[in-house]
């Protein structure tokens, strides 16, 4: 029976990330590429996209987005950079997770280049400006009018 149990509740896993994918559920975004995004831009309507960032305690990292936010219009495509600055004496590796407020939001901000699609190294020292392009679709609900883009780094040498 605990069996069982063990088994079902591991299963529920890649359902439960499909869920979050299909409903925003846990502020994850989308992924598009840039050639696929339609070229309807709505020029009438404005949202103002926040961004943040933090980094774990165990990555000795300072992160900070360029800018605090952009006003936008959805269906364009936006370009912003957010630098990060090694505060260790050897190399480091970070991973970046990033999530959308409110979790509404999340299914309609997608991504067609992050820095979190991949981990970061840098050298001691080293500071590093790191695009993200990003699009706020057409289909965001009127009630939203803001949003903010949020991204933790955590060590990925611990993840291994």
């Amino acid at each position: 029976m605990v069996a069982a149990m063990f088994g079902f509740g591991y299963a529920l896993v890649p359902l439960y990330d499909v869920f979050c994918e299909v409903t925003g559920l846990g502020g994850r975004t989308g992924v598009v590429q840039a050639d696929t995004l339609p070229a309807t831009i709505d020029e009438s309507r404005l949202v103002t996209v926040s961004f943040d960032a933090t980094v774990n305690s165990a990555l000795p990292w300072e992160l900070e987005p360029s800018q605090p936010e952009m006003r936008v219009h959805p269906g364009r495509l936006y370009e912003t950079h957010y630098v990060a600055r090694s505060l260790s004496g050897r190399p480091t590796t970070g991973r970046a997770v990033p999530s959308v407020a409110p979790a509404v939001a999340s299914k309609y901000l997608n991504k067609t280049q992050c820095f979190c699609f991949t981990s970061q190294h840098l050298e001691p020292g080293e500071e590093r400006r790191m695009p993200v392009h990003f699009v706020v679709s057409g289909q965001l609900p009127e009630r939203v009018e803001a949003l903010t883009l949020s991204y933790i780094f955590f060590d990925a040498e611990a993840d291994t």
